[in-house]
């Protein structure tokens, strides 16, 4: 195998990297001596680490790290490859030579130890076997392992500091845990629960942009000067990542870059004198002028070679005939034209309109090196599969979806709070006798008149035409009395709030529900997704049925009840709030007082928030605590345990 070379550079000075021939040694030569001996010398047996730019940098930058002597620190060289044609191949060889050469010299290292040279058969421990396993996969596997991305601890502080919320929620749990709980256990509990947002921040870190027209992108400005003396300039910025895109879409291009580049013109006065030529516009599909300058090296080529050169090379790759509509156009012919080709796509056809033929012919470069090419079936099931795909499942008739269906009987039970408390209506008609309401309407029935205009129900319902007002005091309640009535009319306005409040909430309830100030309501958010977490993997655990988990399942019910004295100390805090708030209303009446005169009407329970209202949030929250504990002081009482939570 020959020696690699790579042109690269090393503290912004153009050179050559490469190894010796024995391949002991790396060595880097600068441009400026090219016979003389190399500036730097790296022995392979120094040699400790090797770091290298991932795929999708636009930089390809390799790192060797080397160590001369046991006592001293590992010093970093960091080379630049910057070659015009491919520096990432020339990297990549690079990189693996280095590789294997390292890799060699630590099997035949004998103080390097064996994996079986301990007595149990392992030189290191399972979980590090593990994560060397998994991290060791290619990185799309990577992405649907569950178990690789819950110890891929830097994809989950990369997550972190991209949702605020979720880290603020992590660090809550984490603070709150019990003492007794590890933080390996923690964070396996808690990513578990995760894997879903691991795997779509991962597969977003793992998108790069695709390549783009490049040639749209560079172009010449004209800078002008305010000196009537000084010329205008004509100045261009690129970059070596776009002059490699542009050989790599124009294949006419990297063919001239070949011929002329370095036997004919130097590399800088190639770009600048490419630019400004009529091929340049040509391939961006511009009009060309009789005013532009002529370049005799740039001009002799024809424009239309870089479109054939691509269509060769996309036609010599194989096609399906089931979907090979250019095969189709030549053995049939096509609509009023034969075998002749598009319009569009004539070589010399439509001169006043070039850009139509040169977009396509780069977006078609473009989609073929985004998506690649599928080969074409090679056996009867392939060709049925590609028949599959291309079937028209529009003309099909609906498909009976195979569902199993869910019947739960008695829902409500779900929904209910499971308390022994009884409604004030219940109360009331518990305490009435069935007998005496029946004689009370029957008699109600009986006073009824009748008259030539109907049946008036007046005197039944206890109304007196003639009174404005009624003293009820004395009077025992009547159904359609005016205090019935009253009452009536004030329910039906309370369902309608409260129902009111339940669909459309109140103006302030996004920031300050139930009239709790923002950072008393930011510290229940917290509280509740921390409180859930636990809630979460408490029950995945319990309904695991796994008794090697017992001891977790423990530290999982002492955090659900510090999670209720945590809802608790919050709830002091927002009474706390709240006294401040009615005090603060105090002193300004009092004021208002001193300097007017003037009584203002203050009622305390007008100041919403406190501790009723932070009880109130977290009432859904508080039953899932008492349900869990409950459940799992029942099973302890099962296997004749008794539950304790002391620290």
């Amino acid at each position: 195998m020959a020696i690699p070379t790579g042109a690269a550079a090393y503290k912004k000075k153009d050179g050559v990297l490469t190894l010796t021939s024995d391949r002991k040694t790396v060595t880097w030569t600068p441009n400026s001596a090219p016979g003389g001996p190399p500036l730097l010398s790296l022995s392979i047996a120094n040699i400790t680490n090797l770091q290298q730019t991932p795929d999708s940098a636009a930089k390809v930058m390799l790192k060797i790290f080397d160590k001369p002597s046991a006592s001293s620190e590992p010093v970093a060289y960091l080379f630049h490859f910057n070659s015009p044609s491919d520096p990432r191949a020339e990297a990549n060889t690079i990189r693996d030579l280095l590789s294997k050469l390292l890799a060699d010299a630590k099997n035949n290292d004998p103080n390097v130890p064996r994996p079986g040279a301990t007595s149990e058969g392992g030189s290191g421990s399972s979980s590090m076997a593990f994560a060397s396993a998994a991290l060791s996969k290619p990185a799309a596997a990577r992405l649907f392992d569950d178990d690789a991305l819950k110890i891929d601890i830097v994809l989950q502080q990369s997550l972190m500091k991209a949702d605020r919320n979720l880290s603020q929620m992590y660090m809550e749990g984490r603070k709150m845990k019990p003492d007794s709980m590890s933080d390996a256990a923690f964070n396996t509990q808690f990513w578990s629960a995760r894997i879903n947002l691991l795997r779509a921040h991962a597969i977003e870190n793992s998108q790069k942009k695709g390549p783009y027209n490049v040639l749209a992108q560079v172009k010449p400005v004209m800078l002008q000067t305010n000196d009537p003396n000084k010329p205008s300039e004509l100045k261009m910025k690129f970059s070596v990542e776009q002059v490699q895109m542009i050989l790599h879409q124009h294949p006419l291009v990297k063919r001239i870059y070949n011929e002329t580049v370095p036997s004919q013109l130097k590399q800088n006065e190639f770009w600048e004198r490419f630019f400004l030529s009529k091929l340049s516009k040509k391939l961006r599909g511009e009009r060309v002028t009789e005013l532009e300058a002529s370049d005799k090296i740039f001009d002799k080529y024809d424009e239309f070679d870089d479109i054939r050169a691509f269509n060769s090379k996309l036609l010599a790759q194989h096609v399906p005939h089931i979907i090979d509509i250019e095969g189709n156009e030549e053995n049939q012919g096509g609509f009023r034209s034969g075998n002749r080709k598009d319009v569009e796509m004539r070589p010399r056809g439509r001169k006043d309109v070039p850009i139509i033929q040169f977009l396509n012919s780069t977006s078609e470069k473009l989609l073929n090196s985004v998506v690649p090419l599928e080969n074409g079936p090679t056996n009867s099931e392939d060709l049925d599969d590609t028949l599959h795909e291309l079937a028209l499942r529009d003309l099909r008739g609906d498909v009976e979806e195979q569902r199993i269906i869910l019947n739960i009987k008695e829902q409500s039970k779900f929904f209910s709070n499971e308390t022994a408390v009884v409604s004030e209506t219940t109360a009331v008609y518990s305490k009435q006798k069935p007998s005496k309401v029946l004689n009370d309407v029957q008699g109600n029935l009986r006073s009824l008149s009748y008259s030539a205009g109907g049946v008036d129900i007046h005197a039944s319902l206890g109304i007196v035409d003639d009174s404005d007002s009624e003293d009820e005091g004395d009077r025992p309640p009547h159904v359609g009395s005016r205090a019935s009535r009253k009452g009536a009319q004030k329910q039906i306005l309370d369902g309608m709030t409260q129902r009111r409040a339940q669909l459309y909430g109140y103006g302030s309830d996004e920031t300050s529900p139930m009239g709790l100030p923002p950072d008393v309501t930011q510290t229940c958010n917290l509280t509740h997704a921390t409180t859930m977490e636990f809630v979460h993997q408490f029950w995945s655990t319990f309904l695991s049925g796994d008794p090697d988990r017992a001891v977790e399942l423990g530290y999982l019910a002492e955090a659900l009840k510090r999670s209720k004295d945590r809802i608790d100390a919050v709830a002091v805090d927002a009474e706390k709030v709240r006294e401040e708030q009615i005090k603060r209303r105090k002193e300004e009446i009092i004021q208002i007082y001193e300097r007017t005169k003037r009584k203002v009407k203050f009622n305390p329970k007008s100041v919403r928030g406190g501790r009723e209202a932070v009880l109130k949030l977290m009432e859904p929250t508080l039953r899932s605590l008492d349900k869990a504990i409950a459940d799992y002081q029942r099973a302890l009482a099962a296997e004749g345990i008794q539950f304790s939570t002391e620290g």
